[in-house]
């Protein structure tokens, strides 16, 4: 399938204090959009100028949910050059989604020519600005205007880009975690291995009852016993637990995050034991306490490592290292964003340079 790139008349300013970037905000000057009928296939891939779409009331995404989307970054290299951090595992996720939603998944090889097209007509987009990047969105939607609840026979498929700034603003910074112990993130045999906006929306009021009781970020328990260590916010959680590795294990409730592949694959060449299960909620509190539990932290694309400072549950509260960001934390935050931004050597080819 050929892509078709649309002439762009006017170019937006661009942000020349890139202090003032935040995450979301601002976009660039093109998009990338293809359609699909069922029949016919994917069809009319372009590179237009971002703006509005038009959608039918009855437009189904807006009535069922049928929607998916990714998250990854471009990064821009001292030498000038920008690239990916592992694109094809973001595509690869992005098609099991698909999958799970009953949405027609994407050819990878065509949909990551198509994003590297489009970075390559953005690149002057991407900041230069220390922990800065070009956050990219790919996202799926149903678009066929019908109220019967059934999968889509029509589909809208577009990557957006955002320049954003840096995540921690002066360094990395532990981050408090209220642990709710009433609402759940995902059950299952439910959609919570996939990338689809209701799983985020269902975590808005936790999020909102953390942030009213002073607190960053929610840790999800499973939602059978509600005493199994899932998930933080919208990232993997991972713990240093008797100077073990221990992180919750992929059983359809977590999402198989990039980046926790990644602190995994580097954890295990520092000669560290990984430790694929569940910790409860009395493992981790009981553990700060005793010193068993010595470090934990999230991991997602947007922050890439967000140390953990204090856990709060029920009204028991613990600090971590007195608040403070742990060596390995900090160690795999430098290494990670040194092989991103091209300070480090990449030995798992994990960068393709635009």
């Amino acid at each position: 399938m050929k892509i078709e790139v649309l002439p762009l008349e006017k170019e937006k300013a661009k942000i020349e204090d890139e202090t003032q970037l935040t995450f979301g905000k601002y976009f660039t000057d093109r998009m990338f959009v293809m359609e699909y009928d069922t029949g016919k296939g994917w069809h009319s891939a372009r590179i237009q100028p971002y703006g509005p779409f038009s959608l039918d009331p009855a437009a189904m995404v807006l009535h069922y949910s049928q929607e998916i989307f990714e998250g990854l970054k471009v990064y821009r290299h001292a030498d000038g050059k920008v690239s990916l951090f592992r694109p094809s595992d973001n595509i690869d996720r992005f098609n099991r989604s698909a999958v799970r939603m009953c949405m027609p998944q994407v050819d990878a090889t065509f949909f990551l020519d198509a994003l590297k097209e489009l970075i390559r007509l953005e690149q002057d987009w991407v900041p230069e600005s220390d922990g800065t990047s070009l956050y990219v969105r790919p996202t799926m939607i149903a678009n066929e205007p019908m109220l019967g609840v059934r999968p889509a026979d029509q589909y809208l498929c577009y990557i957006i880009l955002s320049p954003v700034g840096a995540y921690y603003k002066g360094g990395i910074a532990p981050v408090r975690i209220w642990i709710s112990d009433f609402y759940v993130r995902a059950a299952e045999g439910g959609t919570g291995e996939a990338k689809t906006g209701g799983n985020y929306a269902a975590s808005l009021y936790a999020s909102r009852e953390a942030a009213e009781n002073g607190y960053d970020q929610v840790l999800w328990l499973d939602a059978r016993e509600k005493k199994y260590v899932e998930e933080v916010g919208s990232m993997n959680m991972i713990f240093l637990y008797d100077g073990k590795i221990v992180t919750s294990p992929l059983k359809g409730t977590v999402l198989d995050g990039i980046t926790r592949r990644s602190v995994l694959t580097l954890v295990r060449e520092m000669g560290y034991e990984i430790e694929e299960r569940a910790l409860t909620v009395d493992e981790v509190l009981d553990g700060v306490e005793s010193g068993r539990l010595t470090e934990a932290f999230g991991a997602g694309t947007a922050v890439v490592i967000s140390p953990v400072g204090e856990f709060c549950y029920k009204g028991r509260c613990v600090k971590l290292n007195g608040g403070q960001t742990g060596e390995l934390t900090r160690k795999l935050y430098d290494e990670l964003t040194g092989i991103q931004y091209g300070r480090l050597p990449d030995k798992h080819d994990w960068v393709e340079i635009i």
